[in-house]
C-alpha cells in the first residue's frame, strides 16, 4: 500500500510540481503512470523511494516513511531508474554484492529471467549493450520480490521482442501482495499490461481510473469523417481511411457508430491533456486525485 497525503514539492520557488497531492495505491495491481515531460513522474518515484523529501505532507510506503530510509523499508522497495549505470563486473558478482540487501531475492527466479533474455551470469556488465543492461536490472528488480516495485521508462532501450518478454515477465511476477508502478511515455508498449492508469496533466491534475471504467465512459474508434460524429470530440488525429477519435459514448451512438473497441492509451493521454478539467470531472468518482 502506498498512501500519499497532501504532498507538496517544488524545485526552488517557481517550479511547483505537487501542491496538495493525494494518492492511494493498493497491492495487486500494475499501475501505469503517464504524463508529459516535466510533470513530475520521476520525481514522484524518488519521493516514494526516499531519495527526495516532501516540503509538506506525508508519504507511507508499505507502512514506512521513505524519508527515514530505514533498512526495513529499503529491503522492501526496488526502483529501476530510467537511466541505468552498471559497474565493471560480471552479472554473477553484481548479484552476489546486491542480492543480500533483499531478503526475498530468488536466485532461481533471476536465473530464469536471464535465460529468457538470452544472458548468462558470466557476462560483464560493462561489455554488454544498454538494452542488455536494462534486461539484467529488470530481472534483478523482479527477483527481489519487494512489496513495491517502481519502474521508470523500463522499455527504453529494448527491442520489439524484448518488450513482449518484459510484459510477460512483469505480469508473471505481479501478485496480490505487490504494488507495481510503471512510468512510461511508450504507452503502446504497455497498454495490455497496466491497469489502473494514472495520468498527470500540465494543469496539475491527476486522473486515476481502471481500464474498464475508461472504456465505459469514453468511445475510441475510427471514422471516415469528423462530421460523422455529432457532438463533443475530445481528441482526433488523421489515420489511414479517416480519423482516430476519442468521444463521448452517447455521441458515438447517436452518430450510428459501434460500441467502443480497444482503449488506445496514446489517444487517451492526448484527450486528457487537451481537456484536463472535463476528464478530471468525468473520473472524479474513480479515485481521481488532484494537485488542488
Amino acid at each position: 500500500m502506498i498512501q500519499i497525503t497532501n504532498l507538496h514539492f517544488a524545485y526552488g520557488k517557481r517550479r511547483v510540481l505537487y501542491n496538495g497531492l493525494h494518492l492511494t495505491l493498493s497491492p495487486g495491481s500494475i499501475y501505469g503512470l503517464l504524463g508529459p515531460n516535466g510533470a513530475g513522474k520521476s520525481t514522484l518515484f524518488r519521493l516514494m523511494a526516499g531519495l527526495l523529501f516532501p516540503k509538506q505532507g506525508a508519504i507511507q510506503v508499505a507502512g514506512h516513511d521513505p524519508a527515514k530510509r530505514r533498512p526495513a523499508f529499503l529491503q522492501d522497495i526496488f526502483l529501476l531508474p530510467e537511466e541505468v549505470y552498471t559497474p565493471a563486473m560480471r552479472i554473477r558478482e553484481y548479484v552476489t554484492l546486491n542480492a543480500p540487501f533483499y531478503p526475498r531475492f530468488d536466485h532461481r527466479q533471476f536465473a530464469g529471467y536471464l535465460a529468457e533474455f538470452g544472458l548468462t551470469e558470466d557476462e560483464r556488465l560493462n561489455e554488454i549493450s544498454y538494452g542488455q543492461k536494462k534486461k539484467v536490472l529488470i530481472g534483478f528488480g523482479l527477483a527481489t520480490n519487494t512489496a513495491v516495485l517502481l519502474m521508470d521508462e523500463p522499455t527504453n532501450g529494448l527491442d520489439i521482442p524484448s518488450k513482449a518478454q518484459f510484459r510477460r515477465l512483469v505480469a508473471g511476477a505481479a501478485d496480490e501482495n505487490r504494488t507495481v508502478i510503471i512510468s512510461t511515455h511508450q504507452v503502446r508498449d504497455l497498454e495490455t499490461l497496466i491497469d489502473p492508469v494514472i495520468i498527470l496533466t500540465e494543469g496539475h491534475q491527476v486522473i486515476q481510473a481502471p481500464m474498464e471504467v475508461i472504456g465505459e465512459r469514453l468511445w475510441f474508434g475510427l471514422v471516415p469523417r469528423l462530421e460523422d460524429i455529432q457532438g463533443t470530440i475530445f481528441y482526433s488525429e488523421r489515420a489511414v481511411g479517416g480519423y482516430a477519435v476519442v468521444a463521448q459514448p452517447n455521441v458515438a451512438e447517436a452518430s450510428g457508430r459501434a460500441a467502443s473497441g480497444r482503449i488506445d492509451l496514446e489517444w487517451l493521454f492526448n484527450a486528457v491533456q487537451a481537456h484536463p478539467d472535463y476528464m478530471h470531472t468525468l473520473f472524479s468518482d474513480t479515485k481521481t486525485l488532484t494537485h488542488a
